[in-house]
């Protein structure tokens, strides 16, 4: 229902408010000739405009740019920062671990860190955590040792998940079914099929016959998809996991670097979900970066009774930063003071709000859309019903509708998750904030279609 001679026009128009509203933001980019791409990560290029909008400051749930336009930002770092962005419990205790106390790394531990992993344990209830500084690396890591202890090659993922940028994991389901490498896959070291194995989210007949092969260490798994849109498991998706996993020798890892949203313990908590090990990152640090693996206790036993694995020094696991005492607290300030139960509640009402908010605008136009719910985090999708797998998901992409709809949003002050149609509530996101989006997003979807 889309014209999209309309949608070409209105986009070249919102791209040219764009340039004009941003004079500094595209001289930066202009001038940064000593980055690659020109920005410090090249995913920064993932923009609507012609150049990306730069950072002068950020709090909470507002970002001012170089040329002081301020935006309510429902992006909030895709989900870096959950917390919002500068909160001040943990800029006080950064503060005081670099001014106070000193050490921002040491190699020696800190007490915080036994608090942070018995708080992990109160949500997700892993018994042995150890820390990353993002949720790659703890995947990476968790990925060695259970390959180590069950001494089998393969991990098996669900079709375009979301694991950061773990080699392994950049699999999806090929049009004749079968396992290949990513589209755009950068470098990979091996063909993937070597190292995984992949079945479609909500497929429990096609995940069993992946497992039947007999060389999965571990299925790694978010427990919705969150990067192609939020994929929500159909009713017994993941107790048919958990069983089929337990009957064919393999570990179950659930990564809540995303899922987190679900509640103060991810969807492991929310859904009560039976994982041998729980990955999550981003969120926990309030913006420092941080991740974490959990174990239950029979694994981190099973691991650490093998002498001949190396997980001091030079076997594969651990990085110098990793569990740095800056690191360890911003994650207990984050967990202690501000991604707490009581802020878990305000932000999942708020972001139902949005959620029901949207789906009125999409009855009200007559949109082929949809949107989902997890938790804290929404998205809405150019599809109808909402896709139940990862592959019909990506099929419903529409690069030229997301580029019209995030620039039109920006030039009213509202920043989506450039990656995708995502917006996640933030604890001192307000219920006036998410009326300002639906405002923007009528307006923007009514010249659409009219």
């Amino acid at each position: 229902m889309i014209d999209r001679a309309r949608l070409a026009t209105l986009t070249e128009r919102e791209a040219s408010v764009f340039a004009e509203r941003n004079p500094k933001s595209a001289a930066a980019y202009a001038e940064a000739g000593h980055l690659f791409g020109r920005v410090p990560m090249t995913w920064m290029n993932k923009k609507a405009g012609a150049f990306p909008l730069y950072v002068e400051s950020a709090r909470g749930n507002r970002v001012v740019d170089l040329d002081g336009n301020e935006y309510l930002d429902f992006a909030l770092g895709d989900t870096g920062a959950m917390a919002g962005h500068s909160p001040a419990p943990v800029v006080d205790a950064v503060g005081r671990r670099i001014y106070e106390q000193g050490g921002m790394t040491m190699m020696m531990p800190t007490t915080d860190a036994e608090w942070v992993g018995a708080e992990l344990s109160r949500r997700f209830g892993m018994d042995a955590w150890s820390f990353a500084l993002t949720a790659t690396d703890a995947n990476r890591w968790a990925i060695r040792l259970v390959r180590a202890i069950t001494g089998r090659s393969k991990i098996l993922f669900h079709s375009y998940c979301y694991h950061g940028s773990v080699d392994e994991s950049l699999i999806v389901v090929g049009p004749d079914g079968k396992g290949m490498d990513r589209p755009g896959n950068v470098g990979a070291p091996v063909k993937v099929t070597k190292t995984s194995r992949v079945a479609e989210f909500n497929d429990i007949e096609g995940l069993e016959r992946q497992l039947a092969h007999g060389d999965v260490a571990a299925v790694l798994i978010e427990p919705a998809l969150t990067n192609i849109g939020i994929v929500l498991p159909e009713p017994g998706y993941h107790d048919a996991v958990r069983r089929l996993t337990r009957e064919h020798g393999a570990l179950l890892i659930i990564d809540e670097t995303h899922t987190f949203s679900a509640g103060p313990g991810g969807a492991t908590q929310a859904w009560a979900l039976e994982p041998d090990v729980v990955v999550i990152g981003k969120a926990i640090g309030g913006g420092i970066p941080s991740g974490a693996y959990g174990l239950s206790a029979e694994l981190a036993e099973r691991i650490l009774n093998r002498t001949d694995l190396d997980i001091v020094d030079m076997g594969g696991v651990g990085g110098t930063l990793a569990g740095s005492p800056l690191s360890v607290a911003a994650m207990r300030a984050t967990l202690e003071e501000v991604l707490t139960d009581a802020a878990f509640e305000t932000m999942i009402a708020t972001a139902t709000a949005f959620t029901d908010g949207v789906r009125e605008i999409i009855a009200e136009f007559e949109l082929p859309w949809s949107i989902n719910q997890l938790g804290a985090r929404a998205e809405y999708r150019f599809a109808t019903p909402y896709p139940t797998n990862g592959t019909d998901a990506a099929a419903a992409a529409d690069p030229e509708l997301e580029d019209y709809l995030h620039l039109a949003l920006a030039n009213r002050g509202i920043l989506l998750t450039p990656f995708h149609n995502m917006a996640l509530m933030c604890p001192t996101t307000s219920l006036d904030d998410v009326a300002a989006h639906h405002a923007a997003l009528r307006e923007v979807v009514a010249e659409l279609v009219a």
